[in-house]
């Protein structure tokens, strides 16, 4: 899979022109009129006897309109396939994670369930924990790419419906009125932290419990130091370490910021599920917030006011640095799996691949700003056709860290990052605690 991460960025540039996660959730949800529990027997063939129905479960973290169209794709399912009967679960993204793992370690995993493929889906293939899909669905229906975060040795154990980018998010109404223009340079993006924080607004929003949101600058910045290439050396072992100077530096500039007050006050402490980071943005107190293409969905869910205010732009470039504006931070999501314990295999194929057509694609970009994974989608949304337009026109996509590492570095990559924003260790520090961790795991 290492060896693979040049060359699936590389495809996804090529194939991105024909085509996070996560969000404001609401709680778990089923549409059977009967919930039931996960199947637990081995995966051959089985029927259901005496008229009942045949029951598969499903997980998945999309909410807002995203989830309603899931849902009404599942229904639709039922209704055409009398026999089968879908219970289907939406779990916020946060802790997500920590029940699917806890389910597949108890051997009691959903049919089908929500993944992000990469290192964290490798985990559980590894396992014996997933089913194979090789030859079983029309790989020309999807971006190469995309179906290549969820390819292993060669062998395919997901199908992916969405791809995602990270861009900034901003509030054009402030920046209009306090005649902001958009920074293209990092020494720009600083002049437009300290005139924010003059008129008392809050530069960046941020909510960094889960770890994970604050990485993204960790890697933008890694990215614009070094280029292009830093992350998969250090990620495949032929070249520079996670201990390289550029990752010191991202960490110094990642301190710089915080002690420049380009961040809301405790937001180390604060949960992005429950939109805490994006109610700033809402309500005027904050003017940008860095995040996924899942945060057109959280707007049209929570403020659906504030989509005229909303503007995006890509991550800065550093002067004197390698990465250029056309470098991307993103990942696929989601990529739809079946449990290898599933009692109905075919029944479980046939809902990913209805979960994963051109139809389904098509209203999920035309509704709910979903940037597609299928071949043949058609942008009409002005946000979803935005960055789209950046995905066709980008140079350089980077894959999520904790999507690509195994489960252990990953955790470590965002451990480190949290402890920098707060404070707690010196870049130096956080460098050599992720290269010595990688020595031992990625040989």
């Amino acid at each position: 899979m290492r060896k693979s991460l040049t060359i699936i960025c590389a495809l996804m540039l090529l194939f991105v022109a024909a085509c996070g996660s996560g969000g404001s959730e609401k709680p778990a949800s089923s549409t059977s009129p009967a919930a039931t529990g996960p199947a637990t027997k081995e995966p051959e063939k089985q029927t259901a006897l005496n008229g009942e129905k045949k029951k598969l479960s499903l997980w998945f973290i999309e909410s807002g309109k995203r989830q309603e169209i899931i849902e009404a794709a599942v229904k639709k399912f039922m209704d055409e396939n009398q026999d089968i009967e879908v219970e289907v679960v939406q779990i916020a993204n946060d802790p997500y994670k920590t029940k699917l793992s806890v389910a597949m370690g108890g051997g009691n995993p959903p049919d089908l369930f929500h993944s992000w493929g990469g290192g964290w889906l490798k985990q559980f293939v590894q396992a014996d924990q997933v089913l194979e899909l090789t030859g079983k669905i029309d790989e020309s229906s999807y971006i190469p790419a995309a179906l290549g975060a969820a390819t292993f040795d060669n062998k395919i154990y997901g199908v992916p419906l969405a791809m995602s980018l990270v861009p900034v998010f901003y509030n054009k109404e402030i920046f209009e009125k306090h005649s902001i223009e958009i920074p293209k340079t990092y020494d720009e993006l600083l002049a437009v932290v300290d005139k924010l924080n003059e008129a008392k607004i809050i530069p960046f929003a941020m909510a960094n419990k889960t770890k994970w949101p604050a990485a993204f600058f960790l890697m933008y910045f890694a990215n614009r130091v070094a280029g292009s290439e830093i992350f998969g050396e250090a990620y495949e072992r032929n070249g520079r370490g996670f201990d390289d100077e550029a990752y010191v530096k991202a960490g110094e500039m990642i301190q710089e910021l915080v002690k420049r007050n380009a961040f809301n006050p405790g937001f180390n402490g604060l949960q992005y599920d429950t939109g805490q980071s994006r109610q700033l943005l809402y309500t005027g107190k904050a003017a940008m917030e860095i995040q996924t293409a899942s945060y057109i969905n959280n707007v049209r869910n929570e403020a659906p006011e504030f989509e005229a205010k909303l503007g995006i732009f890509p991550f800065p470039v550093i002067d004197g640095g390698k990465g250029k504006a056309t470098d991307l931070v993103g990942g696929i999501s989601p990529v739809f799996s079946i449990a290898a314990k599933t009692k109905y295999p075919e029944e479980a194929l046939k809902l990913v691949q209805a979960l994963t057509s051109l139809e389904l694609a098509q209203q999920l970009a035309d509704e709910a700003g979903m940037i597609s994974a299928i071949q043949g989608v058609n942008y009409s949304d002005p946000f979803t056709k935005e960055m789209n337009d950046m995905l066709t026109s980008a140079t350089f996509m980077q894959t999520f860290y904790d999507q690509t590492l195994p489960a252990e570095l990953a955790e470590l990559h965002k451990d480190t990052t949290q402890s920098l924003f707060g404070l707690s260790v010196t870049p130096e520090e956080a460098a050599k605690q992720m290269e010595q961790l990688a020595q031992d795991l990625l040989k």
